[in-house]
C-alpha cells in the first residue's frame, strides 16, 4: 500500500518562492477551500506533476512555472511503501528528476522516460491514468472511467487487478517470437545457400573429372594471349613514360607567385595614382591651404610635377598590364601541359592495373594446371561433405526453432486479452458490479449497473428499462463516477496492487450533486477506514464547514497563493 505523507512545492503555478507544504496524514478528512484562482487545485496539479511529470489539468509544462519568478519551480512528494521511504524531487528551470529510496538516490537512467518507467512500473505500480481513477475524482480535465474507451478501461482494470504483468509477458513473448522468426528465416536462407554450394561443388567435381588435354590446351592458349597483351601494354607504358620525361619539371607555383606579385604591384600603383590625382585636383581647385590659410607657394610648379608624376605612374601601369598578360598566357600554356601529363599518367596507371589483373589470372591458371587433378578432387569432395553436414545441422536447427515458435504461439494465445486475463477479470466482475451497485444505492440512485467482459456497461432501471451512461443527467453520471471510484479503491485494497491512503475529490461537491447526493456522499466518506486520508477541494466552505476533521484555506497575497490551516 502506498502511504502518501507530504507534498511540498514552490514557484509552481501561483505559488511563490516559499514552500507550500501539505501533510496528507495529519487528519482523516480535510476540507480545502478558497476563492477561484487562489490555488486550491494547484496542490493536485503539483502532486500529479511530482509523480508523473504532468499536471492533473491540461496545462503545458512551460505554464507550470510561476509567471512572476519564472524559474526554480520545484515539487517534492514523500511516501512510504511497506518499510521503504521514498522521496520524489521534480523541477523546472532547471529540470530536475530524482527518485530517493531510504535517503539514497536511485541511479538515474540515461533517459528521463526510462527513469519514469522505473517509478511507475517498479515502485508506484500505477500510471497517470490509474492514479486518476483510484485517487482523484475531479471536474477539470479528469476523464471518468465511463468516458474512457474500451482499451483504456481495460488498462485501468488490469492495473487494479495487477494482471498487466501478462501484457508485459506478451510483449516480451512477441519480441522473442520475432527474434525466433528472424532466426528461422536466416536458417532457411542458409539452407538454400548450402544447396547452392552443393550444386556448385558437385559441378566443380564433375568438371575436374572431365578435364582433358584439350581443356589444358585451351587454358595454355589463354595464358599466351594474356602474355601477349601484357607485352603490348608494357610497350605502351614505356612510350608514354618517355613522352612524360620530355616535358621535364613543371613549376606552376613560381608562375603563380609571379602573377601574385604583379597583381600586388598593380594595386599599389593604382592606389598611388589615386593619391596623385587627388592632390592634382586639390591644387587646381584651391589657391590657399585650408589648414593654415596661407597662399600656396609655387602652385604652377606643383601642378606640373603632379601631372608629370601621374603620367609616369600610368606608363608603369601599362608595363604591369603587359607583364600580367604574359604571365597569364604562360600559366594557360602550362596548365594545358599539365592536363596532357595527367592524361598520360592516368593511361599508364590504367595499363598497370590491367597488367596486374592479367598476371593474377595467368598465375591462377598456371597454378590450376600444375596441380594434380586427384588432389583437387579430394579437396572438393571433402568440402562437399562438410557443406552437406552443415545443411543437415541447419535442417535440425530449423525444426527446433519451428517447434519453439509453435510452442510460443500457444503461450501467446493464453496471454492475449481473451486468455488468462479474461478469466481473471471474469472472477472479479461480479464483485466489481456488486460494489458499484451498493454505492449507487447509498447515493440514492436505484439502478442495476453491470460491466461485461469487454467493459461495456448495461444499466437497467427498476422497470428493467435499458440505459447507457450518456443517457443520464450530469448529477446521475456523477453518482456512477463516484460509485466506480470507491469500487476501484476497494478492489485495489483487495488486490493490494495500487492501494493507497489518499483520496482527493476536486470540486465534486460543487458540481451536479443535489442536497441528498451531498449527504449521501458524506455518508460514504465517513465509512472509509482509518487508513484513508480524504481531501475535499470545494467552493462550498460555508455548507461543508464542520463536516470534516480539518480545514485548509488558500488565499492570494501579493499575487502569490498562500495556505492557511
Amino acid at each position: 500500500m502506498i502511504i502518501f505523507k507530504l507534498l511540498r512545492y514552490k514557484n509552481f503555478l501561483s505559488s511563490g518562492n516559499t514552500f507550500t507544504e501539505v501533510d496528507f496524514t495529519r487528519t482523516k478528512s480535510t476540507l480545502v477551500v478558497g476563492h477561484n484562482g487562489a490555488g486550491k487545485s494547484t496542490m493536485l496539479d503539483a502532486l500529479s506533476f511530482g509523480l508523473f511529470g504532468k499536471p492533473h489539468r491540461r496545462i503545458s509544462k512551460a505554464q507550470l512555472v510561476n509567471s512572476i519568478n519564472q524559474k526554480q519551480a520545484l515539487v517534492e512528494v514523500e511516501f512510504t511503501i511497506g518499510r521503504s521511504n521514498f522521496k520524489l524531487i521534480r523541477g523546472i528551470k532547471p529540470n530536475i528528476f530524482e527518485i530517493w529510496k531510504d535517503h539514497k538516490m536511485i541511479n538515474q537512467s540515461s533517459h528521463a522516460m526510462e527513469y519514469q518507467k522505473i517509478l511507475e512500473q517498479n515502485i508506484l505500480k500505477l500510471n497517470h491514468k490509474s492514479f486518476h481513477q483510484v485517487v482523484v475524482l475531479g471536474s477539470s480535465s479528469f476523464i471518468p472511467f465511463m468516458q474512457l474507451n474500451a482499451g483504456h478501461r481495460r488498462d485501468v482494470i488490469e492495473d487494479l487487478l495487477d494482471i498487466n504483468i501478462f501484457s508485459k509477458m506478451n510483449v516480451i513473448l512477441k519480441e522473442k517470437n520475432s527474434t525466433l522468426k528472424d532466426k528461422a528465416s536466416t536458417i532457411v536462407n542458409n539452407i538454400e545457400l548450402c544447396k547452392t554450394k552443393i550444386e556448385q561443388h558437385s559441378k566443380y567435381i564433375r568438371d575436374i573429372a572431365a578435364l582433358t588435354t584439350e581443356n589444358k590446351k585451351k587454358y595454355e592458349k589463354q595464358i599466351q594471349s594474356a602474355d601477349l597483351k601484357i607485352q603490348k601494354l608494357q610497350e605502351n607504358n614505356n612510350m608514354l613514360t618517355n613522352e612524360l620525361d620530355a616535358f621535364g619539371d613543371i613549376d606552376l607555383t613560381s608562375l603563380q607567385n609571379k602573377k601574385n606579385d604583379v597583381i600586388t604591384y598593380r594595386a599599389e600603383q593604382k592606389q598611388e595614382l589615386k593619391t596623385v590625382a587627388k592632390r592634382g585636383l586639390f591644387l587646381q581647385s584651391n589657391d590657399e591651404c585650408p589648414t593654415c590659410e596661407q597662399p600656396i607657394q609655387n602652385k604652377d610648379k606643383l601642378v606640373f610635377d603632379t601631372k608629370n608624376q601621374a603620367y609616369q605612374i600610368e606608363s608603369t601601369l601599362k608595363l604591369i598590364e603587359s607583364s600580367y598578360i604574359e604571365v597569364e598566357a604562360e600559366m594557360q600554356k602550362l596548365q594545358e601541359t599539365i592536363a596532357i601529363v595527367n592524361g598520360k599518367t592516368s593511361t599508364i596507371n590504367s595499363n598497370n592495373r590491367e597488367i596486374q589483373s592479367l598476371n593474377q589470372s595467368n598465375n591462377d591458371l598456371r597454378s590450376y594446371l600444375n596441380e594434380e587433378v586427384s588432389t583437387d578432387l579430394n579437396v572438393a569432395r571433402k568440402e562437399l561433405e562438410d557443406i552437406t553436414n552443415d545443411k543437415e545441422d541447419l535442417i535440425e536447427e530449423k525444426l527446433k526453432v519451428t517447434e519453439q515458435i509453435n510452442y510460443n504461439g500457444v503461450i501467446a494465445e493464453m496471454l492475449r486479452d481473451t486468455g488468462i486475463k479474461t478469466k481473471i477479470i471474469k472472477q472479479y466482475l461480479p464483485a466489481i458490479n456488486k460494489l458499484v451497485n451498493q454505492h449507487l444505492q447509498v447515493l440514492d440512485f436505484f439502478v442495476s449497473f453491470d460491466l461485461d467482459e469487454s467493459f461495456q456497461e448495461t444499466i437497467r432501471s427498476r422497470f428493467r428499462d435499458d440505459f447507457t451512461y450518456e443517457s443520464f443527467s450530469e448529477g446521475e453520471k456523477q453518482r456512477i463516477d463516484l460509485s466506480l471510484l470507491f469500487t476501484w479503491r476497494q478492489i485495489a485494497k483487495m488486490k493490494n496492487s495500487v492501494s493507497t491512503n489518499l483520496l482527493i475529490l476536486d470540486e465534486t461537491f460543487d458540481s451536479s450533486l443535489d442536497h441528498d447526493g451531498v449527504e449521501n456522499l458524506l455518508k460514504i466518506l465517513n465509512t472509509l477506514g482509518e487508513d484513508t486520508n480524504t481531501f475535499i477541494i470545494s467552493h462550498k466552505g460555508d455548507i461543508l464547514d464542520g463536516k470534516f476533521d480539518s480545514k485548509i484555506e488558500f488565499v492570494k497575497e501579493r499575487n502569490f497563493s498562500k495556505m492557511k490551516i
